[in-house]
């Protein structure tokens, strides 16, 4: 779900590549995590703003998060190219195609929230259960622990998505409590729940 849901899931086992591209300067960082040729992680530019629209036309799509049906292109364009301060999006890409999104929400503008950021994901209904979730969930998390110095991460995702339930727990996300009839959902109320990952210590990190 976009900030509240994802559908798709694939388990942890492959000794692939996928490239993370362009998170320190003109760097590359790489991990073993997926089967997918040619995937690369790379945060989402304004030009994405069409593929985005295509992807959440589909009911499947804006079914599974907070989105309405019939998006507006100018929408997903200027949420791409003028997002809020201490946001990021993060953009899937297999040969060139958009196929999925993640949005990094930090607080800024909170002290007592600086430590924490909030996770959507989304990814194109095609590409659904092939991995792609996974890659982005990947480099959140490692944007999150390595880069910014985040001791928290949460999200919102319907009840009743199981998939996006069991692929937030394969990276640390657990159950925090449940919202009821918090949205609207194709003509009935549905509850979403609250998970969260807390930063792992270090394994190295010394004990007093």
């Amino acid at each position: 779900m976009s900030a509240r849901g994802f559908n798709a899931f694939l388990p942890l086992a492959s000794t692939s590549w996928i490239r993370l591209a362009g998170f320190t300067r003109n760097e590359s960082r790489e991990v073993t995590i997926l089967p997918i040729e040619n995937l690369i992680v790379r945060r989402a530019e304004p030009d994405d703003h069409l593929a985005l629209y295509e992807i959440f036309k589909n009911p499947k799509l804006y079914g599974g998060t907070m989105q309405l049906p019939y998006p507006s292109r100018e929408v997903w364009r200027k949420r791409l190219a003028e997002p809020a301060e201490g946001s990021i999006n993060l953009a899937a890409v297999v040969a060139d195609r958009v196929v999925g999104m993640l949005g990094l929400e930090t607080f800024p503008n909170r002290p007592r929230r600086r430590h924490a950021g909030r996770i959507g994901i989304s990814v194109d209904a095609e590409f659904q259960g092939k991995g792609v979730g996974s890659a982005l969930m990947a480099a959140a998390i490692d944007l999150a622990d390595n880069w910014l110095n985040l001791t928290r991460l949460e999200l919102e995702v319907y009840a009743d998505n199981e998939a996006a339930i069991h692929l937030y727990e394969r990276f640390g996300f657990t159950y925090e409590g449940t919202m009821r009839q918090h949205a609207f959902r194709d003509g009935e109320y549905v509850d979403s729940n609250i998970m969260a990952r807390l930063r792992p210590p270090k394994s190295n990190q010394k004990r007093d």
